[in-house]
């Protein structure tokens, strides 16, 4: 049995990123969710699934709450990707509120949870992303500028364009985490 897997859902290309940078530092297999098959998850100790956040909610996280009778045993670890800065507790929280929707208690006291920036490059965006994001700027632009967050102006300083937050030295606590397991 071999003992970590990288599994991740990526639309974008960062959170791959990330899980291709973890899966190099740990010296073990990544595959893309669609790729990956729930039987195969007995073949594994420990379990790393990597998400994108759109809208609140992790990308595929699914995988992890319908196949919880395979993993019940094993050491999952979560990472999420996206814009919202991980230092900030009110994103934290944010992201924790979202996980509470499709992880239950249990689930939640068993996952080892890290959170990761990732980017956005507008050009690529599909049209439910780019609408979201331009009624996100809609909203701030309508904001007091004095009671916008550092965050909110970043994104208004730089909307339509490419940004991207990735930082490979950020892996480095989960890295850590997962070479105890």
């Amino acid at each position: 049995m071999d003992k970590i897997v990288v599994i991740y859902e990526s639309k974008y290309g960062y959170t791959r990123r990330y899980a291709e940078w973890i899966a190099e530092a740990l010296s073990c297999p990544v595959f893309e969710r669609k790729q990956f098959r729930s039987r195969d998850f007995s073949q594994y100790e420990a379990i790393i699934y990597g998400g994108g956040l759109y809208a609140g909610g992790v990308s595929g996280i699914k995988m992890l709450a319908q196949n919880w009778h395979l993993l019940s045993g094993k050491k999952v670890i979560l990472f999420t990707c996206g814009l919202a800065d991980p230092n900030k507790p009110d994103n934290i929280s944010g992201i924790r509120k979202s996980l509470v929707k499709v992880l239950s208690k249990e689930m939640l006291e068993h996952i080892h949870i890290f959170h990761l920036r990732g980017g956005i490059e507008y050009s690529r965006l599909n049209f439910v992303h780019k609408s979201m994001m331009a009624m996100l700027r809609r909203m701030l632009l309508k904001k007091d500028p004095h009671e916008l967050s550092d965050e909110d102006k970043q994104l208004l300083a730089t909307y339509g364009k490419c940004v991207d937050l990735t930082d490979r030295s950020s892996i480095r606590p989960l890295v850590e985490f997962a070479d105890k397991l």
